[in-house]
């Protein structure tokens, strides 16, 4: 269920039939590579055939292999497999920009980028560090000079340059028991390599939400987020409990269990304790923030401003985690709030006693907001903005418009009991057409001030596309700085002084850095042209580029169906769809139709370029992505209005779309099929009972099949009242479920539906899901086999909710490109 989704694109398969049981740089940086293959666990892929060919003994008679089939193929699926594999690597290639760095230099500037690709071999993905000069003629040209080569980097956690860009940060996580490192490197070596043992913290996190790594304005000191040192394990010997423990390896004793605590759910198994810490890059010390305590879960944390009383401290965002943790992965409906606190002084034992008593309280600087995160200081740090997700967290969605606040923050460095939170970018509820429909961010950058000191710069989803804003964080004022005309979605990288290094792409073009400079005026009121940078990173095979120029797309909007007097005028607004197709047509003869449907619900398909449907679309489909009501990107009242009514509203908006690109003459209404994951399984799932005779084959990643059955199992049962009941669900929520609540989930889901279904169906699972458990799609699977539909499921045994790891989002996709190639053409 994310923020931001595009359905990503994942191992030679055994197939067993299915019964009703089963088991189931810097450019001079040396970074040596650990090339660790780990045995790859194969997925358990079940269908409702069993075929094992294996040769004779007489055909293998004096051989030492014997030829195998895969089960469930023959020689012309083998083929077909082999053909559609080939053309998805060329697709699999292409290499992600993920992140961007710059630096002043003489004559211009230096970028770094961040670029990952997916390694299939070893199962993960390949990042490396591609470098630029940016040179600025005197005649207002800008040319990038781009390194010769990537440079690989192997077993990096994170990379953090310092304000100076003078040095750089690299955070190497432990292997098992091996310590974490922290190496502060220079221009042209490793200044220091500082070891860090698990007695003092875990990992340091490096998810992007409670990430959080920030130098201090000298480079002395580095505030970070680790996981807090395991709590203490009851020892036993052979003679039974040892009173004390031991914290010595020793063979004669064993560590017990001890109380099982919460994590954080789907993707952050084993994370319980997230805590602040403070490194001295001087003498490698390590200190524990204090005052903090384990009622609050710690992240994103930033130093504040420089005071004249010397004391410094630290902003961050801070979660209760005293009581039950609910899933926080993509879930904004969490409450937080920022926090300050003064950070360790590293002065001598003594003065750190004395000191302690004063420096223990927290100050809590949001107390009147439900939420706030994303942090950052205005360079002159007389103000703090931050992000807010109250829309989420009062109602009870799992992710809702954003609003902009401002805190004036003290110059003389005395924080009083409470602060003023200023509302910068309200919550838009309805947006007039054309006009901006509120904030929609995933991020924002570290530093993404203009040099004015009150602007910034932010990728925000607008309708089913993404823009890049400039925001007056003094007046309110949001101005679009991406083309107008543009219905490509952009990304900001980073900036480049008053200059803007984007990328943009569309799903028929892969991601291209762009480079924008204002043009008169101030930046923060001016126009802004934008150059193509020629990069390496937009290199991929003749192939891919023949087959992804051969295509179109075009955003479509769909009225509603049906308006009745109780909606909002948000949700009696047309919804949006994304439509692909080749550009040339054949006669009359009309491509086959894919329906693409994104998760959350409260999600959004953007139009930015993805390799899985890129890959789809070469096979000759056209896609209709669409975005329903209750999607990101269209204002608050469109987004509310669609809990209480999944499995309906969001079901017939899925329908009229196709029906309106039916009735445009642009679809075959016996070539559909259908594409979805998490709740866009669910509403696959549903579409296949609700519209039996629509679909001629169906995909389903991890799909929600039975409420149900997964309030008992997920990470995050609040999503399932919420869903269910509207706004109504967040008072009803228990973790003991009555035979009532049990009924409106069963009503609500796929299930109830089965009896009606009879289009072929591929399942595909994550058998670590913690937030659709597989359970969920299994026993759908298993009802369809009863039913007699023809049916096919793959669990891949080590994958999460996203199915992203290399292998599996490969041989994921490439089982869908089949299967629709079987039932659709």
């Amino acid at each position: 269920m994310t923020k931001l989704q595009v359905l990503h694109s994942t191992t030679t398969t055994f197939t067993l039939q299915l019964h009703s049981c089963f088991n189931t740089s810097f450019s001079s940086l040396s970074i040596l590579p650990k090339n660790k293959f780990p045995r790859c666990p194969r997925p358990l892929s079940l269908s409702s055939s069993t075929k094992f060919s294996v040769s004779s003994a007489m055909e293998s008679a004096g051989t030492n292999s014997i030829k195998e089939t895969p089960a469930g193929f023959d020689a012309a699926a083998e083929e077909e497999y082999e053909s559609l594999s080939k053309l998805l690597i060329e697709f699999s290639d292409i290499p992600a920009i993920d992140k961007a760095w710059t630096f002043a230099s003489q004559n211009g500037s230096q970028a770094m980028f961040s670029i990952s690709q997916a390694n299939l071999l070893a199962n993960k993905r390949r990042n490396s560090i591609l470098t630029s000069h940016i040179l600025k003629e005197s005649n207002n040209s800008i040319s990038f000079h781009w390194a010769p080569f990537p440079i690989e980097v192997t077993g990096v956690s994170v990379m953090v340059p310092s304000p100076s860009g003078s040095k750089l940060l690299i955070v190497r996580n432990s292997e098992n028991d091996s310590p974490t490192h922290f190496e502060i490197w220079g221009p042209s070596v490793v200044k220091k390599d500082i070891p860090i043992p698990h007695s003092k913290h875990g990992s340091v996190y490096s998810d992007g939400w409670f990430e959080g790594i920030s130098w201090n304005s000298d480079e002395t000191l580095i505030a970070y987020v680790a996981e807090e040192p395991d709590q203490p394990k009851p020892t036993f010997t052979d003679l039974g409990y040892k009173k004390g423990g031991s914290k010595d390896k020793d063979c004669g004793i064993w560590k017990g269990q001890g109380d099982w605590e919460e994590d954080w759910g789907e993707t952050y198994v084993g994370k319980r304790q997230p805590a602040l810490f403070v490194i001295s890059v001087n003498s490698g010390e390590v200190c524990a923030v204090e005052g903090v305590g384990r009622s609050l879960s710690v992240g994103q944390v930033v130093w504040a401003p420089s005071t004249e009383d010397q004391h410094q401290y630290l902003v961050f965002v801070g979660w209760p985690s005293d009581a039950r943790k609910l899933g926080i992965k993509y879930c904004y409906n969490r409450p937080c709030a920022l926090y300050a606190v003064k950070a360790p002084s590293f002065e001598s034992e003594a003065t750190q006693t004395r000191n302690a008593a004063e420096d223990m309280p927290i100050v809590n600087l949001t107390r009147s907001i439900s939420s706030a995160f994303f942090p950052r200081f205005s360079p002159d740090g007389k103000f703090l903005i931050f992000l807010s997700a109250k829309s989420s967290v009062d109602s009870g969605a799992h992710s809702a418009t954003d609003s902009l606040h401002r805190i004036d923050w003290p110059t003389a460095g005395k924080l009083g009991p409470s602060f003023e939170v200023v509302d910068v970018v309200p919550v838009v509820m309805c947006p007039e057409d054309g006009a901006f429909p509120g904030l929609y961010c995933s991020n924002i950058l570290s530093g993404p001030w203009l040099s004015d000191g009150h602007t910034v710069v932010l990728s925000s989803v607008w309708g089913s596309a993404e823009r890049l804003l400039s925001v007056n964080v003094l007046s309110g004022n949001v101005s679009v700085i991406s083309p107008n005309s543009s219905n490509f979605s952009w990304n900001v990288l980073a900036l480049d002084g008053d200059n803007i290094i984007a990328v943009c792409s569309s799903p028929v073009d892969i991601p291209q850095i762009k480079y924008g400079y204002p043009v008169g005026k101030t930046a923060g009121d001016a126009q802004w042209d934008w150059l193509d940078v020629s990069s390496p990173t937009t290199k991929c095979s003749e192939k891919a580029m023949s087959l992804s120029a051969s295509q179109e797309f075009n955003i479509m909007k769909i009225p509603v169906k049906d308006v009745s007097e109780n909606l909002t005028k948000g949700a009696s607004k047309p919804f949006e769809a994304i439509y692909v197709s080749s550009k040339s047509r054949k006669g009359d003869t009309l491509n086959p139709l894919i329906v693409i449907l994104h998760g959350g619900p409260h999600s959004v398909s953007v139009t930015s370029f993805s390799k899985s449907l890129a890959f789809l679309s070469s096979l000759g489909y056209s896609l209709l992505i669409v975005n329903y009501r209750g999607s990101l990107g269209f204002g608050e009242e469109a987004l509310q209005s669609l809990p209480g009514k999944v499995g309906s509203q969001d079901v017939n908006d899925v329908l009229t779309a196709i029906d309106h690109v039916v009735n445009m003459g642009l679809a075959d209404p016996s070539k559909i099929a259908v594409l979805g994951g998490s709740h866009g399984g669910f509403l696959t799932t549903h579409l296949i009972g609700q519209a039996p005779d629509k679909f001629a084959a169906a995909a389903a990643r991890n799909p929600v099949c039975n409420v149900a059955l997964m309030i008992g199992t997920t990470d995050i049962p609040d999503w399932c009242y919420f869903e269910a009941y509207g706004s109504e669900g967040k008072s009803r929520f228990t973790e003991s479920p009555s035979v009532e609540h049990l009924a409106q989930f069963h009503s609500k889901s796929p299930i109830s539906h089965i009896s009606k279904v009879k289009t072929p169906t591929l399942i595909l699972l994550g058998a670590q899901d913690l937030r659709v458990p597989v359970s969920n799609g299994l026993q759908y699977a298993r009802a369809l086999k009863e039913k007699g539909v023809e049916t096919k499921v793959i669990v891949f045994p080590s994958d999460v909710h996203g199915i992203d790891r290399p292998q599996s989002d490969f041989e994921s996709f490439l089982n869908i490109g089949v299967w629709f190639k079987k039932y659709c053409k």
